[in-house]
């Protein structure tokens, strides 16, 4: 366990974009951003299943969440954007952001079908545990998400978090009962994880119809086994 004698408040994430090979993460715009995100919320609307929110009916109706998101430091707004097409595909957050314990957490997450079969979802939370851990120095990253929701359980451990366990009826959503799973990644586990993404990246992992050549689980398991 480290020595936290000198430890000190994280400094919150910072309202900048964040740059990958496949996506760039770029804070929230109400305006600019507006129509990209109304027409992947309308193509998309079974996504809302588990969000706090329900899918807009039209662009005005957009708006007003719109603005909130672009006021708010936490949850702190970003979308994603394809490099190749420049095309907006999703949106993400900081949220829950406990700066004197180093505890942040990825949240409200809306990837549309846009970054399916792709590697965006994959770089879109690397580049967010990696601001988190290695720039601000924060000891836990969190993901949470509905017990029912086995996508989403699923991605977490593909991407290297670890189950915690679930908080039985800790929310009322949307008239209903919401048991949370919880998982985490914290930062003495982030260099393994982080070499793995580093490795799923390269444009060595992937033939030339982009598809994978080794899965992100089977390189972390790899390095673990060599002691990386």
């Amino acid at each position: 366990m480290p020595d936290l004698a000198d430890w000190t408040p994280r400094m919150p994430p910072r309202q900048a974009p964040m740059e990958g090979r496949f996506v760039r993460l770029v804070p929230l715009d109400a305006a600019a951003h507006r129509d990209a995100l109304f027409d992947i919320t309308a193509s998309d609307p079974q996504r809302f299943r588990y969000l706090f929110e329900q899918p807009p009916a039209d662009r005005e109706a957009l708006q007003p969440w719109l603005d909130q998101a672009q006021a708010s430091t936490d949850p702190l707004w970003f979308t994603v954007i394809d490099r190749a097409s420049g095309q907006i595909v999703g949106r993400q957050s900081y949220m829950r952001i406990d700066r004197v314990h180093g505890v942040i957490e990825i949240g409200s997450i809306l990837w549309s079908s846009l970054m399916a079969r792709s590697p965006a979802s994959t770089e879109a939370l690397y580049l967010f545990a990696k601001h988190a851990f290695d720039d601000l120095g924060y000891r836990r990253f969190e993901w949470k998400c509905h017990n029912d929701n086995q996508p989403s359980k699923q991605a977490a451990l593909r991407f290297g978090f670890s189950f915690e366990g679930v908080f039985r009826q800790h929310m009322v959503a949307k008239g209903a009962n919401r048991d949370t799973a919880w998982f985490a990644m914290i930062d003495g586990d982030w260099p393994l994880i982080r070499a793995a993404f580093e490795a799923w990246l390269d444009p060595a992992n992937f033939d030339d119809q982009g598809r994978q050549r080794r899965r992100l689980a089977d390189i972390r398991e790899a390095l673990a086994g060599a002691g990386a």
